[in-house]
């Protein structure tokens, strides 16, 4: 128990900071699935590496980070790639949290953890952030899900502050 205390300290002064507002339906469920890509791929990114893990042709991933850099998403470094603006980095977060949150939900229903993993894939990108907060409250706000850690934001500290 108080290494859950000190957790929650950890991380209520790490998660100080202001997340922009989004829906979290912004989205399609393909550009959901580039940011996330990029987002696990921790800076830079070359498109020949984007299309090929995501087996999308080069001139479609080529248009889809150009929508995505228009949108404020992406930065594009010539002949380099790809990184992620601070909003992007944000609504990546919230996309691998809406993904951890939900798997974990499934797994609690009896599914296996591939399983639960294939359907949240399935439907993640239809799921609004305020319907993921809601979802979020009501589990506890785990901080472990079946995909890895679990960040939190305002459904957090909406809790603990009113």
């Amino acid at each position: 128990m108080t290494n859950n205390k000190y957790q929650f300290f950890i991380f209520l002064y790490m998660n100080e900071k202001n997340y922009p507002e989004f829906t979290g339906l912004e989205l399609s469920p393909r550009k959901v699935d580039y940011l996330k890509f990029i987002f696990e791929k921790k800076g830079t990114v070359k498109t020949t590496e984007i299309s090929s893990c995501l087996q999308v042709d080069p001139s479609t991933t080529s248009k889809t980070l150009n929508e995505l850099a228009n949108a404020g998403y992406l930065n594009h470094i010539p002949y380099r790639g790809v990184d992620l603006t601070d909003l992007g980095k944000a609504y990546a977060e919230f996309l691998v949290r809406r993904h951890r949150i939900l798997s974990l939900l499934f797994t609690h229903y009896g599914l296996s953890t591939e399983e639960a993993c294939a359907e949240v894939s399935r439907f993640e990108a239809f799921v609004s952030r305020d319907a993921v907060n809601k979802i979020c409250n009501s589990m506890g706000h785990p901080m472990v899900g079946v995909c890895g850690e679990i960040s939190h934001e305002k459904c957090f500290h909406e809790e603990h502050y009113h």
